[in-house]
């Protein structure tokens, strides 16, 4: 089946800190988010670009929305293109930005749409479109934390998005429920329907500390999930430098081994 978006090849590297490079052919161009650029061959041009750059035909005021989604989102307006403007193949690379995997995700398998997380877009082939999704359940809108808002991926291309720690593959059949930390997901196919679920119980919701709700996504469908979102990994190194963090062992024993090895500050 023909593509309209550029045919890109790539190769992934790496374990726990990967990175992707994609190969281009003459006059074929990836898009990748702000500070996600590695390193690029002779040949390569690489320019700022309004948007994702999907809406080049549909004139300014197309642009201009384009690029006002990706605000919601939290994201920049601005991406960057590269382009292989020379002859033979040129190679541009993009870095994960914290441990975890880079996820290959080809749209037209998918049916030209991905649902994802608004950080998890690494980059794609020229012509994917990243918009943004809403929620339309009033009460995945007020409760759904950082399932509300989350980017789509639309176009018949390659699209590389990144998870957190180890990604986990599911695949849902029809009526087949799964039940998830919000921040735990990473994509899903557009087949998949999400909701919330209340965690339920005085002791869960008091003293659980795993969140009030439970994010739902029911079948048919594919899922792809994350173990460290960036959220979660934040949260542990910020406890770690206010000095908040849970000691290993007794409080006492724990207490006096940072005080020996210097950790006690």
């Amino acid at each position: 089946m023909t593509r309209s978006n550029h045919e890109i090849d790539y190769r992934v590297y790496g374990e726990e800190m990967q990175c992707v490079e994609i190969e281009l052919d003459p006059q074929e161009t990836v898009i990748a988010e702000s500070g996600a650029f590695m390193f690029m061959d002779p040949g390569i041009e690489m320019e700022t670009i309004f948007g994702d750059g999907s809406s080049e035909n549909k004139g300014f005021l197309g642009k201009l929305m384009g690029a006002g989604k990706r605000l919601l989102t939290g994201e920049s307006l601005f991406m960057t293109a590269f382009t292989h403007t020379g002859s033979g193949k040129a190679k541009v690379a993009f870095a994960s930005p914290y441990p975890g995997k880079i996820i290959p995700i080809d749209l037209q398998q998918y049916g030209g749409k991905i649902i994802c997380q608004k950080d998890s877009f690494l980059a794609a082939a020229k012509g994917v479109s990243v918009g943004i999704e809403f929620q339309r359940k009033l009460g995945t809108g007020l409760f759904g934390g950082e399932g509300f808002i989350m980017q789509k991926l639309e176009g018949d291309g390659l699209a590389f998005c990144h998870a957190g720690g180890y990604v986990m593959k599911r695949t849902l059949n029809p009526g087949e429920t799964l039940r998830i930390d919000t921040g735990c997901i990473v994509a899903y196919t557009q087949t998949i329907d999400y909701d919330i679920q209340f965690v339920g119980g005085i002791k869960n919701t008091l003293f659980g500390g795993e969140g009030l709700f439970f994010a739902t996504l029911t079948g048919p469908g594919e899922v792809w999930l994350q173990s460290l979102p960036v959220s979660r990994l934040a949260s542990r190194i910020l406890a770690y430098g206010t000095g908040t963090r849970k000691e290993e062992g007794s409080g006492l024993l724990g207490g006096l081994g940072n005080l020996l090895d210097g950790d006690g500050r």
